[in-house]
């Protein structure tokens, strides 16, 4: 075989490794954005911030997650409302919200024993009295 052959077999043969993994990029589904709204959310994130200082001011712990029973307690006051957000950063098909309004402070937690083993962030959010508020913990289940 002659250099001129040996280059153009090259060629063709960079050129079907190049459209292949072309070919193997488009074909996946499983590729997921964290949020499908990125950049709208983007713009809202000082709301978010003035929740989680508020939240940092509060004297006690809302959100604890107690790993042997595989439950997340809420400790809020009864009037308080919002969502939990059950959140799998590898998997947004795994997601869940949660939308809650404490009427009895003895019913406050959420059994997760359900969700796919793994790590997850549970993302509190909920107004009392009018203000809002935010907090989030990271949890491997």
């Amino acid at each position: 075989m002659d250099w001129g052959k040996g280059i153009t077999l090259s060629l063709i043969v960079f050129g079907v490794i190049i459209i292949s993994m072309v070919t193997i990029c488009v074909k996946q589904d499983d590729l997921h954005l964290v949020t499908q709204n990125y950049y709208e959310e983007e713009i809202k994130y000082q709301d978010q911030i003035d929740k989680m200082v508020n939240a940092g001011q509060l004297d006690h712990e809302v959100l604890i997650y107690n790993n042997q029973s595989k439950i997340v307690d809420l400790h809020l006051p009864v009037g308080a409302k919002g969502t939990l957000h059950l959140f799998r950063p590898s998997d947004a098909r795994l997601d869940q919200k949660i939308t809650f309004e404490i009427t009895d402070p003895a019913v406050n937690s959420v059994d997760v024993k359900s969700l796919k083993p793994g790590y997850w962030r549970v993302k509190l959010t909920w107004v009392e009295n009018g203000v809002g508020y935010y907090k989030e913990e990271k949890i491997n289940i």
